[in-house]
C-alpha cells in the first residue's frame, strides 16, 4: 500500500481550513474537560486522599509525553487521518494502520453513544421526561450529525460555546470553594489505601487521573482543517494541556478542602456535592445544565474525530473511496458523517455501553503506544519532513513505555471483561480488514 496515495487523488473539493490556534485550543480543552474531571475527581480522591492534586500533576507529565508526540506529528503531517496516517507512513503495513484507525474511530463512536445516553438522562431529569430517554438520545445524535455536516466552522463555534460553559462550571467550583483553601493538609491520605507511603498513593491515583487528559489526541484529526497547521496544532494542543492541568489541580484542591476525601469518593456527583456545601443557595439545576454542555461537547468532538478518521483512511485507500468524498458546498466529509449516524442511531438506543467504553480505553492506550513508536521510526528515517515543532526521540519512547505500562496495570487490576471485549473488538477489526482486502482484490 502506498503511504503517499493521497497525493494522487483529485485535490477538489477539499476540507476547508478555518481553524486557528484559539479554536483548536478550546477544541482540545473541551474534549479533555468533558471526559474526566466531572466524574473522576471523586474516584481519584478515594485513592489519593488530600494529595489528589499531586496525582493530577504526575498524570499530566505522563500524558504530556504522548501529547507532545501528537503535537510533533500534527506539525509534520497535517492530514485528517491522524493516527492511521502516521502509522501507515511509519510502518507501511496496511493492517496496522487499518487497526489503529478503526480502534480510534470505534472508541469515538462508543463515546458518542455513551454521551447520548448521559445527555438524555440529564435532560429528562431536568424537564421530567423519563419515559422518552431513548428518543431524546436519538434526537441528540441527529442534532450532532447536523452540526458536523453543516461545516467545521459551525462545529467549532458550538465547541467554543460548550467549552466556555464547562470551564465556567469548574471556575464556579474554584471560585466558591477557594475560601476553604488552607483548612487541611494537602499531603494527607488514608493509611488503608496503601502501605507504600505517599509516593505509591500518588502513582496509583495518577493511573486513574491520566484518563482525565485523554482527548488531546482528537486535535490531530482536524489538522487538515487548520490554518498554518504546522504551528496551530502544537500550539493549540500544548496550550490546552497546560490549561486543563491548571483547572484540574485547582478543582482537586478545592474539592478536598470543601468535602472530606472519603465522602467525596462515595458521592454520585462529587462536584455537585462540593457546590452544595460551598454555595448551598445555588439551584442544583445549574450544574445539571453545565453537565449537558460538557456531555454535548465531548460527543461533538468525538463525532468530528470519527468522521475525519474515516475520511482520512478512505483517502489512504484503507477504506472504500466513497467515504473520502467531500461535500462541494459544505466542504465536509458528508458520506462519512452519514455512515456514522447510521451506526450511532442503534447504539444510542441500546442503553449502557460501559464495558465497551472501558474496552476502548485499552485500545486507545495501545494506539498511543503504537503512535509514539511510529514517531521514533519517522524521526530516524532519512527524507522525512520536519515540522515547526520537534521533540527528542526520548519523548515518544518514554510515552510508549508509559502507555504500555498503563495497559498492563489495567489488565493486572482485573479488568477482565474490558480486556476480553478489547480482544473481541480487535478480532472484528481483523475480520473487517480481511473482508476489505478480499473486496479490493475482487474489484481489481
Amino acid at each position: 500500500m502506498n503511504s503517499n496515495a493521497t497525493d494522487t487523488l483529485p485535490p477538489v473539493p477539499v476540507l476547508r481550513r478555518t481553524i486557528g490556534p484559539f479554536q483548536l485550543t478550546l477544541y482540545a480543552l473541551g474534549s479533555m474537560l468533558g471526559s474526566g474531571i466531572y466524574g473522576l475527581i471523586g474516584q481519584a480522591a478515594g485513592i489519593s486522599g488530600n494529595a489528589v492534586w499531586l496525582s493530577f500533576l504526575v498524570a499530566l507529565v505522563a500524558a504530556l509525553l504522548t501529547a507532545l508526540s501528537y503535537a510533533s506529528l500534527g506539525s509534520r503531517y497535517p492530514h485528517a487521518g491522524g493516527a492511521a496516517y502516521v502509522v501507515q507512513r511509519a510502518f507501511r503495513l496496511p493492517f496496522v494502520s487499518f487497526a489503529v484507525g478503526l480502534a480510534v474511530a470505534g472508541s469515538s463512536l462508543l463515546s458518542v453513544a455513551t454521551q447520548s445516553r448521559v445527555f438524555a438522562a440529564n435532560l429528562a431529569e431536568l424537564v421530567g421526561a423519563h419515559d422518552h430517554i431513548p428518543w431524546i438520545a436519538l434526537g441528540f445524535v441527529l442534532v450532532l450529525g447536523s452540526v458536523v455536516l453543516r461545516g467545521i466552522r459551525e462545529a467549532m463555534w458550538v465547541n467554543v460555546l460548550c467549552t466556555l460553559v464547562e470551564a465556567g462550571g469548574l471556575l464556579l467550583v474554584i471560585g466558591f470553594g477557594a475560601k476553604y483553601w488552607g483548612a487541611i493538609s494537602y499531603f494527607e491520605f488514608s493509611a488503608e489505601e496503601a502501605e507504600g507511603g505517599l509516593a505509591l498513593v500518588i502513582l496509583q491515583g495518577a493511573v486513574l487521573t491520566f484518563f482525565a487528559y485523554i482527548g488531546f489526541e482528537d486535535s490531530i484529526n482536524v489538522a487538515e482543517e487548520c490554518r498554518d497547521p504546522q504551528r496551530t496544532v502544537p500550539l493549540g494542543l500544548v496550550t490546552a494541556m497546560v490549561l486543563s492541568a491548571l483547572l484540574y489541580v485547582a478543582v482537586a484542591i478545592t474539592a478536598v478542602s470543601v468535602v472530606p476525601s472519603r465522602e467525596l469518593a462515595e458521592a454520585p456527583g462529587p462536584l455537585t456535592l462540593v457546590m452544595a456545601r460551598a454555595a448551598p443557595w445555588l439551584p442544583p439545576a445549574v450544574f445539571t445544565v453545565i453537565t449537558l454542555f460538557a456531555v454535548a461537547n465531548t460527543a461533538l468532538v468525538n463525532y468530528v474525530t470519527a468522521s475525519r478518521l474515516l475520511y482520512g483512511m478512505a483517502r489512504q485507500q484503507l477504506l472504500p473511496a466513497r467515504l473520502g468524498a467531500v461535500h462541494e458546498r459544505r466542504r465536509t466529509p458528508h458520506v462519512a458523517i452519514g455512515l456514522i449516524f447510521l451506526l450511532l442511531a442503534p447504539l444510542s438506543l441500546l442503553g449502557s455501553v460501559g464495558e465497551l467504553a472501558a474496552a476502548t480505553v485499552l485500545l486507545l492506550l495501545s494506539v498511543f503506544a503504537v503512535v509514539n513508536i511510529a514517531l521514533v521510526v519517522l524521526k530516524v528515517r532519512a527524507g522525512e519532513p520536519r515540522g515547526a515543532f520537534e521533540v527528542p526521540a526520548a519523548v515518544p519512547l518514554a510515552g510508549a513505555i508509559v502507555c504500555a505500562a498503563l495497559v498492563l496495570v489495567r489488565v493486572i487490576a482485573g479488568h477482565w471483561v474490558a480486556t476480553a471485549l478489547a480482544g473481541a473488538m480487535l478480532g472484528l477489526i481483523v475480520l473487517a480488514f480481511l473482508a476489505w482486502r478480499t473486496s479490493s482484490s475482487d474489484h481489481r
